[in-house]
């Protein structure tokens, strides 16, 4: 499927097919997710993989959406805090890719004290929203993958986050950044109202 024709067919699908999704799908799913870009090339993005029954059933908790647990995977998509330790080590990795030739970076990614510093500018707060923002740009990859591959997915926020890490009895950090309910599509939605592009551009300069 052509790319901007995925995009265009992905919906928001609340109603699946009991078939259980092959693994080989599952592994597809997560590879996309993998190849996502990552700020700082910190790949804090993690999921727990959820397909039994019994596993699903625990899960219908921390959610007041029945249809969630009734798909018959559930991609819960997480961050690894721990990550923030290994900033200098991920960047190393990018100066030897080349990631930051030509750039105000490359000079400032030489030097480990800057790339600290850099990294203490930001409160707690505003790193976790980082490593947030990035699985959700993993997580969308996810989603149109699903779609090329015949699957529909939802993503899914109203969940109560703390109870879904008691459930998944995931370390401390860890954080539950979404549900991803994905399975067969058993129905057929119409493209929601979208507003016009003349609506979105702000200004052309």
């Amino acid at each position: 499927m052509e790319l901007i024709e995925t995009i265009k067919s992905r919906r928001s699908i609340r109603k699946f097919k009991p078939d259980p999704i092959p693994d080989q799908y599952i592994t597809e799913l997560i590879e996309a997710g993998r190849l996502a870009p990552s700020g700082s090339n910190l790949q804090a993005t993690r999921y727990v993989i959820i397909k039994s029954l019994e596993a699903r059933s625990k899960l219908a908790q921390c959610t007041p959406l029945p249809f969630v647990t009734r798909a018959p995977l559930i991609i819960v998509c997480c961050i690894d805090k721990q990550v923030l330790t290994t900033t200098n080590a991920r960047t190393k990795e990018l100066i030897e890719a080349n990631a930051f030739i030509d750039t105000p970076l490359a000079n400032m990614s030489k030097d480990s004290d800057a790339l600290e510093k850099r990294k203490k500018e930001m409160d707690e707060e505003s790193l976790k929203s980082y490593l947030f923002l990035n699985a959700t740009i993993a997580l969308e990859h996810i989603a149109l993958r699903a779609v090329d591959l015949g699957l529909g997915s939802c993503w899914i926020m109203m969940f109560n986050s703390k109870k879904a890490k008691e459930i998944l009895e995931l370390d401390e950090r860890y954080d539950v950044v979404a549900l991803l309910p994905i399975g067969y599509p058993d129905q057929n939605p119409s493209q929601r109202p979208r507003l016009q592009l003349e609506e979105l551009i702000i200004q052309t300069i």
